[in-house]
């Protein structure tokens, strides 16, 4: 496939880019409901290249949870170094809905929701406990401290898919 300057993508660069457009529309549609088929047209490619890189539409989903669940431990990591007296509140302002966006928070919930598939429920709860320890080991911070801190970004997330905050005439905070 050439990009816009007619060079070729590596399967790498495609990747990357399919990543990003599966983590669209599994964000907005969820496992069940995203189609492949979208998904290599927003990149411009074709479905059996999106199979050719993803075997299937779940380890395509999967991936697009991987990648998610990066992003945030780097936001959490980097903000851990920019205070390092403070690294658990620094944590909870990488959080904010304008550093971190909606579509990875809807991904996340889009990864609960399908969650009773056995495969998807494995990878999302290593993921979820892969942040835990590593906020853990990060922060030094208390069980009771980290759950807080878990609780306030799941209501932080709901609060992306649901206005709550809105509705009720209340600021959306992290720290």
């Amino acid at each position: 496939m050439k990009s816009e300057a007619g060079t070729r993508k590596s399967a790498e660069e495609r990747r990357a880019q399919i990543l990003e457009a599966a983590i669209g529309e599994f964000a907005a549609k969820g496992l069940c409901g995203a189609s492949v088929e979208d998904i290599a047209k927003r990149v411009g490619v074709s479905q059996p290249y999106v199979y050719k890189l993803f075997s299937t539409k779940k380890a395509l989903f999967l991936a697009a949870m991987g990648r998610v669940r990066e992003r945030v431990q780097e936001a959490f990591r980097l903000s851990a170094a920019s205070d390092p007296r403070n690294p658990l509140q620094a944590m909870g302002r990488a959080y904010d809905p304008s550093l971190f966006g909606r579509k990875e928070r809807l991904m996340l919930l889009q990864g609960f929701a399908a969650s009773d598939d056995e495969e998807v429920r494995r990878v999302v709860a290593d993921g979820y406990a892969g942040l835990w320890r590593f906020v853990e080991e990060a922060t030094g911070a208390s069980d009771e401290q980290i759950f807080d801190f878990f609780a306030r970004g799941m209501l932080l997330t709901v609060d992306t898919a649901i206005g709550l905050m809105q509705r009720l005439g209340k600021e959306v905070g992290s720290g």
